[in-house]
């Protein structure tokens, strides 16, 4: 099992080896073992079912909870060469039939499928004749109430258990809690299947959380920083929505809105086009990406805070599904809290359920707050342990400078209690800065003696520090009241001088730019700059594929593969199949077209005398060669000896290009030279020295060294 697991692994994904836990899950289910498995987004949990389904007979039965998803996975297992299908109602009724024959015929190795689907007409009642080997239930929090997207139609699942007991079934989900976790089992009647949970540490994803101020043109300075790179900010309303895409379009970025309330053709094609990299940002609602499989997703931006850490965490992990480095933004500010709290109070949940989801909302808060690495309140909160800070965020970037505040809290919260605790965040601030607006005059608070305390202070580190008070329990907030300002226990202990307060120190905007832009190299080595244009060469020829094709760029190839062939410069099917991602089919498909990119790039970055390129002067060694010169007229050709140009063409040779090495070397010397090898018995990766004294030094190091390779050759052969 093990060869053939990881021989299915190359051949169909390209990888050579697995992922943590990933070979003992599907050991798992190869022996008809029910199992359930956690892996952040991007961590590999599709493989896992997906190996078993190409090593056995029989149909795995993916259940799904998102159309897009199926459609995005299904292209990428074509892509690969292994056929799977899905049934939804996207398709037609000629399409269905077909699915049905490769079903009846075993052709078909997974198919995709709806829990709504799975249960409508006799499509459940088909399963008894499908020859069903597995069950994949993906997204399998949505089972649970306590999960963060539950979806009651996932609740008819229990029956696959009671009517199929012998067909494994394997759960799967990036985002559990211990309760959550527990009620999925029991849900799907495997309350004692094995539980394999991977490490919810994606250390690819740079994570950054920056105050809710002046977001428009934070975005469009951190997209410029991303030219063409791929990326979702997800808005919490459908409005708001358009209006940070139309601000965006107006500066010209390639970008669209989604969200529910648009016709579903309208986002069927933002979608697709986004997929296909034909606009570069997509501005959603949580509507969208739940079933998007779009490895080349570069960076991901909450302009809302989101309303607990199991969706964050998922969003989030929309980017950097190939491995590649990706960054991610959350902004915030005490209004997302107060927001996300009305929503709550207003909705139709249950007092229980309310409950829950203050105690969730409560939890991303402390994240967003938070002046300790925050990967370790992320990990911490999947029940993770970690014992070092990640150097990939925020704070671990620039440790928060903390100061004692408590002057500055004292002046805010005698305001409070000097206009009777009826003032929201603005009117505070005008008050204490000293603003004789209209507001302030018709009130009469310009009279009030902490009016103007505060004026060394703008109204944004104003903003900043109340925000901050009022999260860390210094004062409360009454929603129900034009969401004004009131004076708790802590409050008084402050105003009385009997208990100090920290804050985190004010930094603006324009120090906060100058501190990115320290971090910016201000020129890139020759090297980089070359690499840079080479892996934007052969992301252009993807999407030129994948355009023609009808399919994303990301099923063609990933962005991971795209930058190791950039970098390691593959000019061979040998080379090519070494990188991460190429597997067989991929290379049948598409491998002669990127190494031939590779080649003209390498060709045009190669002028005489310079060597920009490392590793590419084979390359002008082959040119030469394939334009019929000998070895001889090759070295004068470039100035290089012609043992050198012996040992490039025996190294093309072994990487798979069509070099003649007999026809290089003379029939009597090769004799002489392997029958002196064969003597003291020399290899061709044995030293040449005893070889060449032995023939009484009358062939060169280039003829020994030709005559070795092809005998091994033949050996091997």
């Amino acid at each position: 099992m093990s060869t053939n697991k990881l021989e299915a692994l190359k051949k169909y994904f390209g990888y050579d080896s697995f992922r943590p836990q990933q070979s003992e899950i599907i050991d798992t289910i190869m022996a008809n073992r029910d199992c359930m498995v956690l892996m952040p987004t991007g961590g590999g949990k599709s493989v896992c079912f997906q190996i078993p389904a190409v090593l056995r007979d029989g149909l795995t039965i993916v259940i799904s909870p998102l159309i897009a998803l199926m459609k995005d996975q299904v292209e990428a297992l074509r892509g690969n060469g292994i056929n799977a299908a899905f049934l939804n109602s996207t398709i037609s009724g000629a399409e269905q039939d077909q699915i049905m024959w490769q079903i009846r015929l075993g052709e078909l190795k997974l198919l995709y499928i709806a829990p709504e689907r799975l249960f409508a007409g006799n499509t459940f009642d088909l399963l008894r004749e499908w020859n069903v080997t597995l069950f994949a239930i993906d997204e399998s929090h949505c089972i649970s109430s306590w999960g963060h997207d539950f979806r009651p139609e996932y609740r008819q699942l229990n029956l696959l258990k009671l009517r199929f007991p012998d067909v494994p079934i394997v759960a799967l989900t990036a985002t559990a809690d211990r309760v959550t976790r527990r009620d999925i089992l029991k849900q799907l009647n495997i309350e004692h299947a094995e539980t394999f949970i991977s490490s919810f540490d994606r250390p690819n994803l740079s994570l950054n959380v920056l105050p809710g101020r002046k977001r428009i043109e934070q975005i469009q300075r951190f997209v410029n920083k991303h030219e063409g790179q791929p990326g979702i900010i997800y808005c919490l309303s459908r409005k708001g929505t358009e209006t940070v895409a139309a601000s965006l379009q107006k500066a010209g970025f390639r970008v669209a809105y989604y969200h529910a309330g648009m016709p579903g053709d309208k986002r069927s094609q933002v979608q697709e086009n986004f997929l296909r990299d034909d606009i570069q940002i997509i501005v959603a609602t949580i509507a969208f990406g739940m079933g998007i499989d779009k490895s080349n997703v570069r960076w991901v931006i909450h302009y809302n805070l989101p309303s607990n850490v199991e969706s964050f965490y998922q969003e989030i992990g929309r980017a950097g599904r190939d491995g590649a480095s990706a960054d991610t933004v959350l902004f915030y500010s005490y209004l997302d809290i107060i927001t996300r709290q009305d929503m709550i109070n207003n909705s139709d949940q249950s007092a229980e359920q309310k409950e829950l989801l203050h105690a969730k909302l409560n939890r991303m808060k402390q994240y967003a707050e938070a002046d300790i690495c925050r990967r370790r309140i992320l990990l911490s909160y999947f029940n993770e342990p970690v014992d070092h800070d990640c150097g990939n965020c925020d704070v671990c970037r620039n440790p928060r400078t903390r100061f004692d505040a408590t002057i500055i809290a004292q002046k805010a919260l005698s305001g409070i209690a000097r206009t009777e605790q009826k003032v929201a965040m603005g009117m505070l601030i005008d008050i204490l800065r000293g603003s004789r607006n209209r507001n302030i005059i018709q009130h009469g608070y310009e009279r009030l003696p902490t009016f103007g305390v505060g004026h060394e202070l703008r109204t944004d580190e104003w903003s900043e520090y109340l925000g901050q008070m009022l999260n860390s329990g210094v004062m409360d907030i009454a929603y129900d009241e034009a969401h004004s300002f009131k004076l708790n226990p802590v409050s008084w202990q402050v105003l009385k001088g009997e208990r100090q307060i920290e804050l985190v120190k004010f930094i603006p905007l324009s120090e906060r730019k100058a501190k990115e832009e320290e971090l910016v190299p201000k020129e890139k080595p020759k090297q980089e700059i070359i690499r840079d244009a080479l892996f934007e060469r052969l992301r252009q020829l993807r999407k030129k594929l994948a355009d023609a094709l009808g399919v994303p760029p990301y099923v063609v190839f990933s962005d991971a593969s795209l930058s190791e062939m950039a970098q390691k410069k593959p000019v061979s099917e040998a080379q090519m199949k070494a990188v991460s991602g190429v597997g067989a089919e991929k290379f049948r498909r598409y491998g002669e077209a990127f190494i031939n990119e590779i080649l003209d790039f390498a060709r045009e970055n190669n002028a005489p005398g310079t060597r920009v390129m490392k590793g590419m002067t084979f390359v002008e060694t082959l040119d030469l060669y394939n334009e019929g010169y000998s070895v001889k007229v090759i070295a004068e050709k470039r100035n290089l000896n012609p043992v050198t140009i012996i040992s490039h063409l025996v190294k093309l040779k072994e990487d798979g290009h069509a070099i003649n090495l007999k026809s290089l070397i003379e029939p009597a010397a090769y004799t002489a030279i392997i029958t002196a090898a064969q003597e003291i018995r020399a290899g061709k990766n044995d030293p040449l020295k005893p070889l060449f004294e032995l023939l009484n030094e009358r062939y060169d190091y280039g003829q020994l060294r030709l005559a070795l390779a092809i005998w091994e050759e033949e050996r091997q052969n």
